[in-house]
């Protein structure tokens, strides 16, 4: 059994969301792919020297005399994330978030460079100290897709880099380390012009900016928690809540850094503290993703006590989670999914704000489960669930298709009824305002020249012709009513006589391929015949093509017959061609009728009606 899913739809990762030619997942960007051992290998040892580089440059500090401490976190915080970001990357190779906690964790052991006693080293420490924050700023953004979906989210991330380096490179053009930084810092390498003022404007513009930036993007995680559904709200959490309060900790740091620290060094090992926590959020997402596995083996023993009378929409519900799931069948015969009861069942386009993911056998689809878009962030768990009730949706899918078809008869039977009553009245109207008037006319007619025929002889004769001429029209039209009812050269010469009849008085040319060596019963050939007429007269009415291709033989117990044009195409049952009409017919004989009709490629209508 196979899974295909929807792609992505456009939207922020915390809205609730996203037939045959659904395409499969799909790989993002060059940033992502598989995680090699040997790349994983070299990322640890990077880390590994990163790590213990830093704890030393922190132990060394001349700015902050933390000790041991600033050791310590700085080795844990940074080997957490890339501890995290390699699990990530590994569990899901084509989302973004693993690398980008890989690069928040080297990030962070550079920023520790600015401890260094080295000018050059301090410098490019001192320039890199806010990159981590912008890839935290991504990691909770684009949490858990791994893409920025809106066009607020980009900006948001532009503005944080033009703060994180931007700004902060422009800063250090103008900074005196010792007079701006601190007292025993080394020199800034970078410093081309000192001038204190503009150093300090710049650095109090870019804390207000970052405060402003940070409370921004906490009301903007607010919002989408608000809008979430509640699959999606239980399946981030974790990280909603440890971002928001790390950027709310952002603020309160940077706000006290501005006002030369009131509350001493306290916010800022809130920060570090609560910041260390994202790492093992995004841990605990995907160790819950990987918990929520044990939903198959409780679905299994659901299935199987239930046995014949599970409802397996509801059991799919419990297993994941999503009480809004809703599973459509595929019927091929009528081209669509349909519910457990028969109904009609749409998926959701590109735009729309749920998914569907198709589960096909031997590559064809058998059903369709339409779900919340949060379950696309774990597939492995919608195609164990699948896999798991795989029997049984196959047993429902032949239910589906048995009360789709008998629906589908019901409405068949129904439009039969009222055209068969559509036509008796037609006949009834025909004959009431045309053959009934013509032979009143023609009885007052003679009973006019039998009163004249005594009296008058030569009178009685114009009348006598009138009526006689009354009545060759008479007859004429009944001939042609009846011709409509059942043609004369149908009856007497057969289904190959009467459509070469067709053909040659049809309202365009018809070139005919017919193949059929002898008599077929009359309700196959009338319905053939009828076929085929009303196909050629949509086609002269709405086709625009100049020729068309009458087609009939028979194969294997079956007639077939195939009309075709040239034309615009674009022909359905909605578009009043009478298509409708024609597969109700060829369907009440058992038969079947397909239509191919591409905007530009014409039309071609083959039906296929069983002879015995």
């Amino acid at each position: 059994m196979g899974i295909a899913s929807t792609p992505p739809v456009p939207g922020t990762p915390l809205d609730s969301g996203d037939a045959r030619g659904l395409p499969r997942r799909r790989h993002h960007s060059l940033l992502v792919g598989t995680i090699t051992a040997p790349m994983q290998a070299a990322i640890g040892g990077a880390a590994l020297l990163a790590g213990v580089a830093a704890a030393w440059l922190a132990s060394r500090s001349q700015i902050e005399a933390s000790g041991p401490i600033a050791a310590v976190l700085a080795v844990v915080l940074g080997w957490s994330f890339i501890g995290s970001g390699l699990v990530a990357w590994r569990a899901r190779s084509e989302n973004r978030l693993g690398p980008v906690m890989v690069f928040i964790g080297f990030a962070w052991f550079a920023t520790f460079l600015a401890d260094a006693r080295d000018p050059l080293a301090f410098t490019v420490g001192t320039a890199l100290e806010n990159v981590y924050l912008v890839g935290f700023a991504y990691l909770v953004l684009a949490f858990p897709s791994g893409r920025l979906r809106t066009h607020v989210e980009r900006v948001v991330i532009g503005c944080a880099i033009v703060l994180a380096t931007v700004v902060e490179w422009v800063w250090l053009l103008f900074t005196d380390s010792r007079a701006i930084i601190c007292p025993v810092c080394p020199r800034n390498a970078f410093e081309l012009v000192r001038d204190d003022a503009l150093s300090e404007s710049l650095l109090q513009g870019q804390r207000m900016a970052g405060i402003l930036l940070s409370l921004f993007m906490l009301l903007l995680l607010v919002s989408r928690w608000r809008r979430a559904s509640a699959p999606l709200r239980h399946s981030v959490a974790p990280v909603l809540w440890t971002g928001a309060a790390t950027f709310a900790a952002l603020a309160v740091s940077v706000l006290n850094d501005a006002f030369q620290q009131p509350l001493g060094a306290l916010p800022a090992w809130v920060l570090a503290c609560v910041f260390a926590s994202i790492a093992i959020a995004v841990l605990a997402v995907l160790l819950q993703q990987r918990l929520a596995h044990t939903a198959v083996a409780g679905l299994i023993v659901e299935l199987g006590r239930r046995g014949q009378g599970t409802d397996v929409q509801e059991a799919l519900r419990d297993a994941l989670g999503d009480r809004s799931l809703e599973l459509g069948y595929w019927i091929p015969d009528l081209t669509r999914f349909v519910r457990s009861d028969g109904t009609a069942i749409d998926l959701p386009g590109p735009r729309d704000e749920r998914v569907s993911t198709v589960v096909e056998r031997d590559g064809a689809p058998i059903a369709a489960l339409i779900h919340d878009a949060a379950l696309r962030q774990n597939v492995e768990l919608v195609e164990s669930v699948c896999a798991a009730a795989g029997l049984t949706l196959d047993n429902e899918h032949l239910h589906a298709e048995l009360h789709a078809k008998l629906a589908e008869l019901q409405a068949s039977r129904a439009r039969l009824v009222e055209a068969t009553e559509l036509e008796r009245r037609r006949i009834e109207r025909d004959l009431h305002d045309g053959t009934q008037q013509r032979l009143v006319s023609i009885a007052m007619s003679l009973g006019l020249a039998e009163s004249k025929l005594a009296r008058d002889p030569a009178a009685a004769a114009p009348v006598v012709r009138r009526a006689r001429n009354e009545l060759a029209l008479a007859l004429e039209e009944l001939r042609n009513l009846s011709q409509g009812i059942h043609p004369a050269i149908l009856v007497e010469r057969g289904l190959a006589a009467a459509l070469d009849e067709l053909g040659r008085r049809a309202g365009l040319r018809v070139r005919l391929e017919i193949s059929l060596e002898e008599r077929l019963p009359d309700h196959v050939e009338a319905a053939a015949y009828f076929l085929a007429s009303e196909a050629l007269t949509n086609a002269a009415k709405h086709s625009q093509a100049e020729e068309a291709r009458l087609a009939a033989w028979r194969a294997d117990g079956t007639l077939v017959v195939e009309i075709e044009d040239g034309g615009i195409g674009g022909a359905g049952p909605a578009n009043g061609t009478g298509l409708r009409g024609l597969a109700d017919r060829v369907e009440a004989l058992g038969g079947k009728l397909t239509v191919s009709s591409p905007r530009g490629g014409g039309t071609l209508l083959r039906a296929e009606i069983p002879c015995g």
